[in-house]
């Protein structure tokens, strides 16, 4: 099985996928055939439009996916970012998540995902960043990884005003109902998971959340996680 889990398609100072580029490029190699899941966003095809743009210049052809169907002789899918809620239901609604869960456990298809894309290839959603705008039948995903993901993952700001929840509290607060570690990676940051080794690509840390410890920053480079 091969993932690789992007915390977001877009930087600060980069254009779109820019900064995950070199990551791409490795993870794929000589593989060029996407299959593109849209369903993050309401308009798929300006998204599968902007997706097969950018990632032609890497000379990767992108097909958009519509239905079990299409997942028949690409190599990899890309599940893009937006809201991880409207991505999982769609997923639910078309009969999806069994297919793709399959074919990527067997390594008969890479994955690779980008924010809401991240969210869903751990067990749950429940440490999403989104609103629910909409209600899938189950928070349940495909589970590639044993521990919860938290893309975009921001440190408190010990100069703001804002007084609302800070990240760290709100997933403080999903492990005093749950036992599953949370890895929150920042902005730039990814996991690449090759079977059952786990990467951490980029140059910052991530942030490890388990239940009765304090959280833990984890170095980029191949991550000893508890089990």
């Amino acid at each position: 099985m091969r993932l690789l889990l992007i915390s977001s398609s877009n930087v600060h100072g980069y254009g779109y996928l820019d900064h995950a580029e070199p990551d791409i490029r490795a993870f794929l190699g000589e593989k060029r055939r996407v299959v593109f899941a849209p369903f993050a966003l309401r308009d798929r095809d300006a998204y599968t439009a902007k997706v097969r743009d950018r990632l032609a210049k890497m000379d990767i052809d992108v097909t958009q996916l519509r239905g079990a169907e299409d997942l028949e002789g690409a190599d990899a899918i890309f599940v893009g970012g937006g809201n991880t809620f409207r991505l999982l239901k769609t997923l639910y609604e078309l009969e999806l998540i069994d297919p793709i869960r399959d074919r990527v456990r067997s390594g008969a298809l890479d994955y690779l995902g980008s924010s809401a894309g991240t969210n869903i290839a751990a067990p749950t959603i429940r440490t999403t960043n989104d609103m629910p705008i909409v209600e899938p039948p189950s928070f349940d995903a495909f589970g590639f990884v044993p521990f919860q993901i938290n893309p975009h993952y921001l440190d408190p700001d010990p100069a703001s005003t804002h007084k609302g929840e800070t990240r760290e509290e709100r997933i403080r607060e999903f492990l005093e109902e749950n036992e599953r570690p949370v890895i929150g990676i920042r902005e730039g940051s990814a996991l690449r998971v090759e079977d059952d080794q786990v990467t951490l690509l980029g140059e910052k840390p991530a942030r490890l959340f388990r239940r009765g410890a304090e959280p833990a920053e984890l170095a980029p480079g191949t991550l000893d996680l508890p089990e």
